[in-house]
């Protein structure tokens, strides 16, 4: 049996940019590409925090250093320059490999530049 699991995140990311006219993708600074463990066309999930917008595409590179996370094509209508967005991916893992594995949190500041990573999210308490 195969799990789907959280295999990296982007937390609180901004966007940057929004261009309709595009290609559809999202690019991604590359700094915040390799912290985070994503490939480039890689599937991508998007979860705009300040629409409700969740949609799919894929990763492709920004100019590393840069801070761009630029939603592009038709995407480029469920977000806004701005918006905070949380980009995640997800792996197939074998139902024995799930207790070893753990995910890549990268968490950003409000200029996408990295406040700290983590390999688990915080309890919730009620």
């Amino acid at each position: 049996m195969e799990i789907t699991l959280l295999k990296s995140k982007l937390h609180q990311a901004t966007v940057t940019l929004t261009e309709l006219e595009y290609e559809g993708s999202c690019a991604i600074d590359a700094d915040l590409l390799s912290a985070a463990g994503i490939h480039e066309y890689e599937q991508i999930h998007i979860y705009n925090l300040n629409n409700g917008n969740r949609f799919t595409t894929y990763a492709i590179q920004a100019e590393a250093g840069s801070g761009v996370i630029s939603v592009n094509g038709a995407a480029a209508h469920k977000a806004n320059k701005g918006d905070r967005v949380i980009i995640c991916c997800y792996a197939r893992l074998l139902q024995h490999e799930v207790a070893n594995f753990k995910p890549t949190l990268v968490y950003l500041d409000g200029s996408n530049q990295i406040i700290r990573t983590s390999n688990q999210i915080p309890i919730q308490a009620a």
